[in-house]
């Protein structure tokens, strides 16, 4: 009788465990802003140095101003930005100094999307595209109207491909 009584005890203690990670937790929700070469967001990494391509699943957002969603850009990280705009999407491309955030010179970079971290608006849309690539010091960042405007997991073709734009 006492060992089917610490059975049940450890099988119950095994299913809160494995459970315990999951229960209460939410996702956080992002509305981030793309308006111009002076006022938009990119996601990045959680923890500076972290690597880009392993944390596409979490990645955070850094903003010219907090005011628009997210954590500010640490100084210096932003070297160049260029807006660009339609009807269905607006747009930032330039470049970053990786240094300012501890990113690697040999990361090739990573895609933060919709497809990989859910719950994010950008300028009010449910679609974006955005690259950070340490080892070209690049970044991109793209919010879209339609899902056709945003080229979704393609990260290894790059801010070029996926995200026409200036990048001097």
């Amino acid at each position: 009788m006492k060992s089917a009584i610490i059975f049940a005890l450890f099988v119950l203690f095994a299913a809160i465990c494995s459970a315990a990670p999951t229960v209460g937790l939410t996702k956080r929700a992002y509305s981030i802003q793309v308006k111009s070469a002076s006022a938009f967001c990119s996601f990045m990494p959680p923890k500076a140095g972290d690597d880009v391509g392993a944390t596409e699943n979490d990645g955070i957002p850094f903003c010219t101003s907090s005011a628009l969603g997210g954590k500010t850009f640490p100084s210096g990280f932003i070297k160049s930005a260029h807006y660009a705009s339609t009807s269905t999407y607006s747009q930032v491309t330039g470049r970053i100094d990786r240094s300012k955030y501890s990113l690697k010179s040999s990361d090739g970079g990573g895609q933060y999307d919709n497809k990989d971290i859910d719950n994010v608006t950008c300028n009010g849309y449910k679609y974006f595209v955005n690259l950070i690539e340490p080892d070209a010091n690049v970044f991109c960042i793209r919010c879209c109207k339609n899902q056709a405007d945003c080229r979704l997991g393609i990260s290894t073709y790059g801010c070029a491909r996926i995200v026409p734009g200036n990048y001097n």
